[in-house]
């Protein structure tokens, strides 16, 4: 069957193969995500895993190796010309597999397209800025490349109908900690990746911050590791927690069947901050990482977490 806008020569991939793509590619770049999508009913998982390929792929506009040694006008052009594809993807155009998939999420679970347009709009700010004055500079970056993700898939998470089913009842916003979750997430990101951001010229730590705890871009820049160091990134990692506290309010409202895996994600993330500070901050030679072993052990952990709170 052709789709308008799709050329009858190069024809789309079923649903199932499309679906089936997004799996494979999320189990290989997210493993982590993966993991907790894993405890979702299929029809939810195969959503996220849709949105999460749509937001690799923006990501990859930016960030892929075949994007490196564009010029500024090059990459601007690509995320414009993929927001005018965005839009007429929320039109009902459809051209390849990830268009197929994601029509079939937001039929499913409809939303919004402006999280879409924020976290292309987080991609123009990797453009042009690669320092961030304060914190407030930084929370805005965080929300459009992050925290979007999580009102994109609030909607295929569900609010628990016990909340919603009586005539009195209302159902509660679960947008703050959806957005709360993924500003978290990307604060941890950005700790674990401190040493590869440098390579790239970019620090996303606060200078407001660096100049509180008295260290120097020159010194970050060099991967010096000293007391100052390590005191800048035990506020940082304190502060990432503080952000994982926040959405952990709004867990409780989900559907059951989204609570466990999304405790379970939340709780394998946060698990980072935790081998940050194994390493005692040293993010400049050592990747932090959650074991699989550790990260099966929490399972068990998680859903117990996910009935009593």
């Amino acid at each position: 069957m052709a789709i308008a806008g799709h050329p009858a020569a190069t024809p789309l991939p079923s649903l199932e193969q499309a679906f089936e793509a997004c799996r494979l590619e999320t189990a290989q770049w997210a493993k982590t995500f993966y993991l907790g999508t894993l405890l979702m009913p299929p029809a939810k998982r195969r959503a996220i895993w849709a949105i999460y390929v749509w937001c690799r792929r923006t990501d990859e506009l930016m960030d892929s190796a075949e994007a490196q040694g564009r010029s500024i006008e090059e990459l601007s052009s690509r995320l414009d010309a993929w927001e005018a594809r965005t839009r007429e993807l929320f039109a009902g155009q459809v051209r390849d597999g990830l268009d197929r998939v994601m029509a079939d999420t937001l039929e499913r679970y409809p939303q919004s397209i402006q999280p879409y347009l924020d976290m292309i709009e987080g991609q123009r700010m990797d453009l042009r800025q690669h320092r961030y004055a304060s914190f407030e500079e930084l929370k805005l970056y965080c929300y459009r490349v992050a925290g979007t993700v999580g009102l994109m898939t609030q909607e295929v998470m569900g609010v628990d109908a016990a909340y919603t089913s009586a005539p009195w009842s209302d159902a509660p916003d679960t947008s703050e900690a959806a957005v709360a979750l993924g500003i978290a997430n990307q604060l941890t990101n950005i700790l674990r990746d401190v040493g590869e951001d440098r390579a790239r010229g970019r620090i996303y730590l606060p200078l407001e911050d660096l100049q509180r705890f008295g260290y120097s871009e020159p010194e970050l820049l060099a991967g010096t590791l000293n007391d100052n160091w390590r005191a800048l990134m035990r506020f940082q990692v304190d502060r990432a927690r503080d952000w994982f506290a926040r959405s952990e309010a709004g867990v409780r409202w989900l559907a059951p069947d989204a609570r466990w895996p999304v405790w379970a994600s939340l709780r394998l993330y946060r698990g980072i901050l935790d081998v940050i500070e194994q390493h005692d901050y040293d993010v400049f030679n050592k990747r932090a990482y959650v074991p699989r072993a550790g990260k099966l052990l929490d399972l068990p952990v998680s859903f117990v977490v996910a009935q009593v709170r």
